[in-house]
């Protein structure tokens, strides 16, 4: 068994070279019937709490994102993919890339749904303690508290490695004192918890901590004006020795740019799967546009050259959307043949 699993886990680009079976690849006309409930759900809540409000969403009116994501944490969409021990519904990755995909078609609520159940929750689960885990975990995957990311500062993005922010040992040896400057925060104005990234002292690599909104010594930049997304918060974050309890440091020290690294990997895929939701979105409504507008005496939708784009639309989802869910099935087998060996959970390495 183990053997046969470990086979079944592409790894890289393999996938261009190895035979695959059709039986080894996730459609989504495979979904289970709970996968097909769940992604009808998010449909219903989008039609319910987000389009009716994209107006006052995109004009960030105070407390409607929060209220939104209380409403998604009731339903259980904040915690598809966090085990039950900690209050969530313990589903697959691919089930949770269904849940992104649908509620990807929700303009800044996406946003800072994936940044919260993504970048903002899974360092904590993935590298944790236990007792971070019971503290944090729960309260993340109902909604209670919120989270946000905090790694790219002005002078370090692609390489995030080289962050100025610093963190030192308080005189007491009881808390980590840290300085500096976060930016481009997504839901950074109304977040209750931090991942902030910081050097101890000189290090070489980065340390991770997990930061909450009331301790001492955070002060917040006014929300950036935006081209688009204009309804996800962002901002800038000081931490002006900020006092940060011994215990909230999140792994080993020096094992943020890994922990940085990691989570930003699932973060990407579950961005791609995001667009694809917003894709569809566009299409249907491209569809129904080209069926209303009339020139000439008739739909547009009748002539050649718009039949043409919409085709195109939908040739180019159909292929994205099938390369995510491939993907998405080859990191569910990684995860399981990771777990064969002894990994607990499939943290990542």
């Amino acid at each position: 068994m183990e053997t046969s699993t470990r086979q079944s886990a592409i790894k890289g680009g393999e996938f261009i070279i190895r035979e695959t079976k059709a039986s080894d690849v996730f459609i989504p006309e495979e979904a289970t019937e709970e996968q097909q409930m769940i992604a009808q759900t998010c449909r219903d809540f989008l039609q319910q709490e987000v389009y009716p409000n994209l107006d006052k969403i995109d004009a960030q009116e105070p407390g409607l994102m929060q209220t939104i994501l209380d409403k998604a944490g009731e339903l259980g969409l904040l915690g598809i993919s966090i085990p039950e021990e900690y209050g969530g519904f313990g589903k697959d990755f691919t089930t949770g890339m269904i849940a992104t995909e649908f509620l990807g078609a929700g303009h800044s609520f996406s946003v800072a749904y994936a940044a919260h159940t993504g970048i903002g929750t899974l360092p904590i689960l993935y590298y944790g303690t236990e007792e971070q885990k019971k503290k944090y975990i729960p309260n993340l995957a109902s909604g209670k508290w919120k989270a946000a990311y905090c790694l790219t500062e002005p002078g370090s993005g692609s390489d995030a490695n080289s962050a100025k922010t610093k963190a030192v040992l308080s005189a007491d040896g009881k808390n980590w004192i840290i300085n500096g400057q976060k930016m481009w925060i997504t839901n950074g104005g109304f977040a209750d918890v931090y991942i902030v990234f910081a050097k101890i002292d000189n290090d070489e690599n980065l340390s991770a901590f997990i930061v909450e909104r009331n301790f001492p010594g955070i002060t917040l930049n006014p929300e950036e004006h935006k081209m688009g997304i204009k309804g996800s918060s962002t901002r800038q974050i000081f931490f002006n020795d900020c006092v940060v309890p011994l215990e909230n440091q999140l792994s080993e020290r020096g094992n943020g740019f890994k922990i940085a690294v990691n989570i930003l990997n699932l973060g990407r895929i579950k961005l791609a799967g995001a667009a694809i939701g917003g894709c569809k979105r566009v299409a249907t409504l491209s569809v129904q546009y080209a069926n209303e507008r009339q020139q000439f005496g008739r739909p547009i939708a009748k002539y050649g050259a718009i039949r043409v784009n919409l085709a195109e639309q939908a040739i180019r989802i159909f292929a994205a959307e099938a390369a995510i869910y491939r993907c998405s099935q080859n990191m569910e087998d990684a995860i399981n043949a990771l777990r064969e060996q002894g990994m607990g959970g499939g943290r990542p390495s």
